[in-house]
């Protein structure tokens, strides 16, 4: 019986689908709406939002269990969206990706990836109007997935500096866009840059303000939660002053992780909600899951030890030189197929501790394999927001670090 429920509601989810999903349209407009503006009004009258309670969760986990990957797993999203009952149980069946591995609903990109695997996913860029797309899934050079759209970034050069908007929709790039969710702000040299989350990672997280935080159109701002630029890292390149040969050298410090999450049993913040307008289509639930690193740590940071102590430090992993080919090698595991002075692995620093097996584990690494096509692959601590925008500063040329 409860197989023939599933199959019969499946049925009915695919037809929603259809219809409130952009099915028929191009990859980089199907953004939002398979995330989280779920067409509630068709569902939510139907038989199945009486359905009993246990017969309704054990119909829910069998989907969850079953609809694991995209495209089939905006079913999961779908069931989210009939009423609140249902959207409870959903939120509470789907694991967070550190568990599950899995990236489900938009807030899944602010949380930290799975432990011991990385999340595969890759990244468009298109030169003439100086946006980058990000997907999840293989790449579109190696297979002909199309893959799931997860973000959009679009480069705007300012006098002194230059600003990376990063947003859930490709095509509404812009701080004022509903859907705008941080960015990523470089100084004027390209050396140094800062991360901003639009929202708080940490309770008491204080607001770094700046111009375009003031205007900010209105639509944008949440009455619970002030929308701002909340620092979250801190990426530095160093300046090869003597011109010497090899990779370039970077440094992240996350500013909302905590070094110890790296160790065995440590944990990073986790955001459990997403704030937008919409909020009548996800109503709000709690919003920090972990223990918190302190809130003055978001302020901006040098990169001097005694400001850094506490906190997680990510360096590029030293790539060995290659005789026979003459360039400087790092193992991908075949994620990388082209060689690039953008390429790069990210491990622990030395300076979170003793060195560990943990110092050894690819945090994050990122790569060419076609022209405009680049490879991100991350795990815990760092969330797909964090990695995208680190990804994003390699773009940026480097004349004084190369």
């Amino acid at each position: 019986m409860t197989h023939s429920l599933i199959q019969e509601m499946r049925g009915e989810l695919g037809s929603i689908s259809r219809k409130g999903f952009g099915f028929g349209r191009s990859r980089s407009q199907r953004v939002v709406q398979d995330s989280f503006l779920v067409p509630v009004d068709a569902f939510k009258q139907s038989c199945w939002a009486s359905m009993p309670p246990e017969l309704l969760r054990d119909v829910l986990i069998r989907i969850e269990s079953s609809e694991d990957t995209w495209p089939s797993r905006k079913n999961v999203v779908s069931c989210a969206g009939v009423c609140r009952n249902w959207r409870d149980l959903v939120k509470e069946i789907v694991q967070v990706p550190e568990l599950s591995s899995k990236l489900t609903f938009p807030i899944s990109l602010k949380q930290p990836g799975p432990r011991g695997s990385l999340v595969q996913c890759y990244i468009i860029r298109n030169r003439t109007n100086q946006t980058y797309h990000l997907y999840l899934g293989l790449n579109q050079a190696a297979s002909n997935d199309d893959g799931k759209f997860l973000l959009a970034a679009k480069r705007f050069r300012r006098p002194t500096c230059t600003d990376y908007v990063i947003s859930l929709n490709s095509d509404d790039v812009s701080r004022g866009s509903t859907s705008y969710i941080g960015k990523l702000r470089s100084n004027f040299l390209g050396t140094k840059f800062t991360v901003y989350d639009a929202q708080p990672t940490n309770p008491g997280a204080q607001v770094t303000r700046t111009r375009s935080t003031r205007l900010l159109s209105l639509k944008q701002v949440s009455p619970r939660v002030p929308s701002g630029n909340y620092p979250v890292a801190h990426i530095s390149y160093e300046l090869n002053v003597l011109g010497s040969r090899g990779p370039r050298r970077m440094q992240c410090v996350m500013d909302a992780i905590p070094a110890s999450a790296v160790e065995p049993g440590g944990t990073a913040p986790t955001q459990t909600e997403l704030v937008h307008t919409n909020l009548d289509m996800f109503p709000s639930f709690s919003f920090f899951r972990s223990k918190s690193v302190r809130s003055e740590s978001l302020l901006p940071t040098s990169s001097g030890p005694a400001q850094k102590e506490g906190l997680l430090v990510l360096k590029n992993k030293a790539p060995r030189w290659h005789e026979q080919l003459q360039c400087w090698c790092l193992n991908f595991n075949g994620r990388v197929t082209v060689a690039s002075v953008k390429n790069f692995q990210l491990v622990a620093a030395p300076e979170n501790g003793p060195a560990g097996p943990e110092h050894e584990n690819v945090i994050l690494q990122f790569g060419k394999v076609g022209k405009d096509v680049f490879t991100m692959d991350f795990q815990y601590p760092i969330s797909a927001f964090q990695a995208f925008t680190i990804c994003l500063s390699s773009f940026d040329t480097k004349i004084a670090c190369e």
